[in-house]
């Protein structure tokens, strides 16, 4: 069985950072692009930063210039590094891949800021 699972989400004050990772388990094949959604209570879900296999990246405007996402294919794992974090990045984090050309989700990570 192939799953992803989240790590890293916890509680932090304004400005401080979060490294967020998503690891890919099971018979892995091929992954091509990897991401990161988040959703807040009573809001939609948002794509914050997708990556490609090549490393192509790409941000959603509230997040340029704080947030880096990075993947390192040898261990099948896609990062989000938060950084001058604010009270709107209040979320559960879910990463999403496309595994074994197929689209699969993580369960989520909270990320609470919060001073």
């Amino acid at each position: 069985q192939v799953q992803l699972k989240e790590s890293g989400g916890g509680l932090v004050q304004p400005g401080g950072s979060l490294r967020l990772s998503c690891a890919a388990s099971g018979s892995i094949i091929i992954i091509r692009d990897m991401g990161w959604y988040r959703q807040a209570p009573g809001k939609e879900r948002e794509l914050v930063a997708t990556i490609t296999r090549g490393g192509s990246t790409n941000y959603v405007d509230s997040v340029k210039g704080r947030f880096t996402i990075s993947r390192d294919n040898a261990k099948n794992t896609v990062y989000l590094q938060m950084n001058s974090l604010k009270h709107e990045d209040t979320a559960l984090y879910y990463c999403n891949a496309d595994l074994n050309l197929h689209d699969y989700w993580g369960q989520g990570t909270q990320v609470t800021v919060s001073s």
